[in-house]
């Protein structure tokens, strides 16, 4: 077993060799440029008189969701995921649709989004409707873990491209609902919030469960690339199926605690009355 392992294994520095990913750079760039020029440029016009335009705050969770989709994206992650171990893939599906979006949505002022998405609102406020954007969002996260739109998005570069953005796209439609990012479409209150939160957390184990029950691998052409570190295809669909059932779940499930803490705390501040609003009032 030592023989054959020490034949079958690859080192890191064998398998991947270090090149930019222009494609994402470039993205990223532009996100950035047009997240920053928006600022200037229709402040003036768009954000509301007597308000912080935008927070420093907000301006951290935007760069920040930037960074984490360029890192998942780029060298070393994105080009494992790709040529040797599935669970780098899965690592990278995960954060697009499920950290990249929420922070996005958080550091964007909403009427800086508002001002941008005028033209297609009508849409907007359908597609963020919170069943219609569970369904995009679960149909477009099991189909890109179909065996056959795998092989593809590892056998042809533009439709990699468009999974991806597919599931990051519909990430957005997802947590929409929850964060309410614009007056036009209605925010769920916490208690709702949560629900839809726990229901979403339920649906990615139906996919899950078959990479970690199956025993063989569900994607063969994973068993034709190098194997990183001595682990075995099936090995390594039953990590990425824990980390899709596991990694998701901590994800959404903080979510849904960071919903309660701050309805609680709304409550607290702003529900509260006096200790005393049971006794008569004092003529």
């Amino acid at each position: 077993m030592a023989a054959l392992l020490a034949q079958t294994s690859t080192s890191f520095g064998e398998l991947v060799q270090f090149h930019a990913h222009l494609d994402v750079i470039g993205a990223a760039s532009a996100m950035l440029i047009g997240y920053f020029y928006g600022l200037r440029a229709l402040e003036a016009r768009y954000a509301p008189r007597g308000e912080v335009a935008v927070t420093q705050r907000q301006k951290k969770l935007f760069v920040s969701g930037v960074v984490m989709m360029v890192v998942v994206s780029s060298y070393p992650i994105h080009d494992i995921g790709e040529q040797s171990l599935f669970m780098f893939h899965m690592v990278e599906h995960l954060v697009l649709a499920l950290v990249v979006p929420p922070l996005i949505l958080l550091g964007t002022p909403w009427w800086l989004l508002r001002a941008l998405l005028r033209p297609v609102l009508p849409v907007v406020k359908i597609l963020t409707k919170p069943f219609v954007a569970l369904f995009l969002f679960n149909a477009s996260l099991g189909l890109l873990h179909a065996p056959g739109i795998v092989e593809l998005m590892l056998t042809n570069d533009f439709f990699h491209f468009a999974a991806h953005f597919a599931v990051w796209f519909t990430g957005f439609l997802m947590w929409w609902p929850v964060l309410g990012p614009i007056p036009d479409t209605p925010k769920l209150a916490p208690f709702h919030a949560m629900g839809y939160l726990f229901l979403q957390s339920l649906v990615p184990t139906v996919p899950a469960s078959f990479l970690t029950l199956g025993d063989q691998p569900l994607y063969k052409i994973y068993e034709t690339f190098p194997r990183l570190w001595g682990i075995s295809a099936h090995a390594d669909q039953v990590l990425a199926g824990f980390i899709m059932k596991f990694g998701g779940g901590f994800l959404l499930w903080g979510a849904i605690t960071w919903v309660f803490f701050s309805w609680y705390a709304d409550e607290q501040k702003y529900g509260a009355l006096p200790a005393d609003r049971n006794q008569p009032m004092a003529p």
